[in-house]
């Protein structure tokens, strides 16, 4: 393994959407798309980053989904919880296919198919090189998996949120629909909340601030980018203080 003394990060949290993994699929999972992700995540890993994954459901259901309209809001959220799993066990698959040893953690109780999050095993699976997903968001209704990212990095010490998207940062507006979208460098966390920047959940960014992690937006589909970034390249938007 390459020695680790050039890295910029060596325990980073990467948060997927589920939507992430629908490739070029309209819905469920693109299993080119996650080998795709998982050749880049072995790349990193192989350089001796500590890498934690947090994916959402949004490629199944989310529970504030036009799908879940006239639901009850707890159901609709525990569906989608139940949709992370199963986004983070194909994950896991394809992961341990290219020869990275994986767990999936669960907020939620389903021994049969992964293990329960329990904050010091997760923090041991990292310590012996196991790439981390964590899955069921918080494991509670209402909270979104931006916000489980927060919380779980910062409970396994990671030291920033790398959020994987389909552009290559934060913009002011949405620019695969306006091509004269400006892009930010970097962002303060007060100026992503007051601009009401569309980059994670407000409860997600308030915690961010108040426990300075930083978070950079990146675009996931490019190749390489994951490894540029952990070996200190500047790509994408920081957020940070």
């Amino acid at each position: 393994m390459p020695a680790a003394t050039n890295l910029a990060f060596g325990r980073v949290l990467l948060k997927l959407s589920g939507e992430a993994l629908l490739g070029e699929k309209p819905f469920g999972i693109d299993r080119n798309f996650t080998d795709y992700l998982a050749t880049e995540i072995r790349e990193v890993h192989e350089l001796g980053v500590e890498v934690a994954i947090v994916i959402g459901g949004g490629n199944f259901f989310r529970g504030v989904s036009d799908t879940a309209r006239g639901m009850d809001r707890v159901s609709a959220d525990q569906m989608g919880m139940l949709a992370t799993v199963i986004n983070g066990l194909a994950l896991q698959d394809a992961l341990e296919r290219a020869e990275v040893m994986t767990r999936v953690l669960s907020a939620i109780e389903i021994r049969q198919v992964a293990e329960p999050f329990i904050r010091r095993r997760a923090i041991r699976h990292l310590e012996k090189k196991r790439v981390v997903v964590f899955a069921a968001g918080t494991g509670n209704p209402y909270f979104s998996t931006d916000t489980a990212a927060a919380l779980r990095a910062m409970e396994c010490k990671a030291e920033i949120i790398l959020k994987g998207t389909r552009v290559d940062g934060i913009y002011d507006s949405d620019p695969l629909k306006n091509p004269k979208a400006k892009k930010f460098d970097r962002l303060s966390y007060l100026e992503v909340l007051q601009r009401g920047l569309k980059v994670m959940d407000t409860t997600a960014i308030s915690m961010c601030m108040d426990h300075q992690l930083p978070i950079i937006v990146y675009d996931l589909r490019r190749k390489g980018n994951l490894r540029r970034i952990v070996t200190g390249d500047k790509l994408g938007t920081l957020v940070k203080e």
